[in-house]
């Protein structure tokens, strides 16, 4: 593998807004409207990444309300579009930021998992472009004298040779290795091996405090890791797998030899900031329901006024960097059983341009589900 192939951005599909809802269809019955306004504003943010940078800057996204009732595939829709197209997508829910006595993440916490998720997202296709761990898996199936010799590998009944002192039968040996490797690396190809298990060296995961975590503290801790990594070198251990096991393990391990971690960084919040997608559930509970002085009506008002920059524009810090929130996608939901859209703060109606109604799903409905899905 060149080092170019781990390092290529990832590329968007060009695809037309009529391909985005038949793909849909194939998931998702009914709620036609919703699909077509979702495939338009994402085939939008592709037709906008085409246009010269001074150009992108003057472009909002089409931010969408979704109104309608649990179970009608609200959510499935986005995550099913956002899939489609390989880019990161997030969930949260706007109640968790009015509960009482919430002393968690603030806000930005939605933007810091979109770039988590465009981080997995950009270190999973680099990673499937590393090669190298079909080496290293010959090398453990297929193991030298020294390694044969203490009788761990499963696969040292294939090897029938004695053991011999004198150069020639060192020189006979290696040949028989090599033409060894060269039968296991086309049954590997081939899959043969994949529910054989096999015993490798990993290295021991660094476990976070979950105590700090839940109490907003975890970019402290993930920046604590991080220190530690680069001061105390990761421990080994052993560890038995399959063999389909150890080829993710062993690519992982390649990956961080091969792929550039502040290229991966800088691709990842700019797909981010230009593809990614913010789905906020749940709306409708922090709209304002003619409370009359009540402390649950300022809870709410206060959430949105919290939400309303984050949707604006604005620069959220976080661990791999600083991101843009102007062009990320954001899409909002709620049944909207009581209150309506308009009960919103005028400022963040004026933030989503876009309504979309979906429809209870009937009888007729639940066939097509059970069905055609």
């Amino acid at each position: 593998m060149r080092m170019s192939e781990a390092n290529e951005p990832i590329k968007i599909p060009n695809m037309m807004p009529k391909e985005i809802v038949a793909h849909l269809d194939k998931y998702i019955i009914g709620q036609d409207e919703a699909k077509k306004s979702i495939a338009i504003a994402i085939r939008n943010r592709y037709r906008r990444s085409r246009l010269p940078k001074e150009m992108q800057e003057e472009i909002s996204p089409s931010n969408i309300i979704m109104m309608g009732p649990t179970g009608v595939g609200k959510t499935e829709i986005v995550r099913r579009a956002s899939k489609i197209l390989g880019t990161p997508f997030v969930k949260v829910e706007a109640t968790k930021f009015t509960e009482v006595g919430y002393v968690g993440r603030d806000v930005e916490s939605m933007v810091r998992d979109l770039v988590e998720a465009s981080i997995r997202l950009v270190r999973a296709e680099k990673i499937k472009a590393v090669q190298g761990e079909a080496q290293k898996l010959i090398d453990i199936l297929v193991p030298s004298k020294k390694k044969q010799r203490s009788g761990n590998n499963p696969f040292e009944m294939l090897f029938g040779a004695q053991q011999q002192s004198d150069s020639a039968a060192d020189a006979e040996e290696e040949r028989r290795r090599n033409d060894q490797k060269v039968i296991f690396k086309e049954k590997l190809r081939r899959h043969e091996f994949d529910d054989q298990v096999i015993e490798i060296e990993v290295e021991e995961k660094r476990m976070t405090n979950d105590m700090l975590s839940a109490t907003g503290m975890d970019q402290v801790m993930d920046n604590m890791n991080d220190m530690m990594k680069n001061i105390m070198p990761a421990k080994k251990k052993k560890k038995r797998v399959t063999v389909t096991e150890a080829r993710d393990i062993l690519a992982e391990e390649e990956a961080e030899k091969l792929i550039d971690e502040d290229l991966v960084a800088q691709e990842a919040i700019a797909l981010a900031e230009n593809h990614g997608i913010i789905f906020i559930d749940e709306i409708d509970k922090i709209a304002e329901t003619n409370v009359n002085g009540g402390g649950a009506g300022v809870s709410r008002e206060g959430v949105q006024r919290d939400i309303l920059p984050i949707v604006e524009g604005s620069v959220v810090k976080t661990k791999y960097g600083p991101i843009k929130t102007d062009h990320i996608l954001f899409i909002a939901a709620g049944a909207f059983h009581v209150s309506k859209p308009e009960d919103l703060i005028p400022e963040l109606q004026g933030r989503f341009p876009y309504k979309v109604q979906l429809h209870s799903l009937d009888k007729h409905d639940f066939v097509r589900i059970l069905t055609e899905t």
